[in-house]
């Protein structure tokens, strides 16, 4: 039998929560990318890294987030902890490779495709590989249509947010990077919970009284994400404090330089050119010109 999935388990809630954490991690990620593009070499990897690092936990927040919401109505689910994590390092890891091409190759067309599809494939790597954490007495089943339109609107969403963040300067441009990258996540996760049924084991009664395996919900999910959130309130005060990365270029650069004034007129007097000049010679000293 199949059970009835409930993606909306708290109404708006947790769609509208999630969203704003895949905009927060996003904007912090892409406004790294962009600092790096502008700095000097020696510090452009850790920019890179704090970029990736900063994508990679929003998209995982987000996606948790959004599964908090999710239900399915005849069984408990439970959620193992290794494949979480792993889901959080797939996500970090890729989603650097992908900012890391684009970093160093600039807005070329081969990199931004490239760095773009690694990124995407990131994002839908870690939704279905944290989608594969959960336990409940059943299985789940995909529709392979929906599922491949859900990686396309992550490559191209990831792809067209990477070159926003390289190609578009100022804060306006920074914020459309985030909202288009906030919508690429989202949008892939509930494209790919679409795509889902779950297929349960055993009669509805027996399935419905047969525990999950792994850990709840609630006490899995709620302490992981106390991490992940204070690392983008990190990274957010880190970027805060940089006028490059929020405004685009430093308030210096933008001032128009200051005319220096010229040195004001002071009246001159007239030279001594030697003390022979000003001053007769003393009797009974030698003249200059006797030496």
């Amino acid at each position: 039998m199949h059970g009835t999935v409930d993606g909306f388990n708290y109404g708006l809630v947790t769609p509208v929560a999630a969203f704003i954490m895949a905009c927060l991690g996003g904007a912090l990620g892409l406004r790294c990318t962009a600092r790096s593009v502008r700095t000097e070499r020696s510090f452009k990897a850790a920019w890179l890294a704090l970029g990736a690092t900063s994508i990679g936990s929003g998209i995982w927040t987000m996606h948790f987030i959004a599964m908090m919401g999710f239900a399915v109505h005849e069984v408990p689910l439970g959620y193992d902890r290794g494949v979480t994590f792993a889901s959080l390092a797939v996500a970090i890891v890729m989603v650097g490779v992908g900012i890391f091409i684009v970093g160093y190759r600039g807005a070329t067309p081969m990199a931004l495709v490239t760095g773009g599809t690694i990124t995407g494939l990131g994002v839908a790597t870690m939704h279905y590989l944290g989608m594969a954490g959960i336990r409940m007495n059943g299985e789940f089943e995909y529709n392979t249509v929906v599922v491949s339109v859900s990686v396309v609107i992550a490559v191209v969403a990831a792809t067209s947010a990477l070159w926003a963040a390289v190609s578009v300067h100022g804060f306006l441009g920074s914020l459309g990077a985030s909202l288009v990258m906030g919508v690429a996540v989202s949008g892939m996760h509930y494209t790919g919970m679409a795509a889902l049924s779950v297929r349960l084991h055993g009669s509805a009664a027996t399935a419905a009284t047969t525990a999950a395996g792994g850990e709840s919900p609630a006490s899995l999910l709620g302490p992981m994400l106390i991490g992940p959130v204070a690392f983008l309130i990190l990274a957010g005060v880190v970027v805060m404090f940089d006028p490059l990365v929020v405004m685009g270029k430093p308030d210096w650069e933008k001032r128009p330089p200051r005319a220096i004034p010229a040195p004001r007129h002071r009246p001159s007097f007239p030279e001594r050119t030697s003390w022979a000049a000003s001053e007769p010679p003393r009797e009974g000293s030698a003249s200059p010109h006797d030496w």
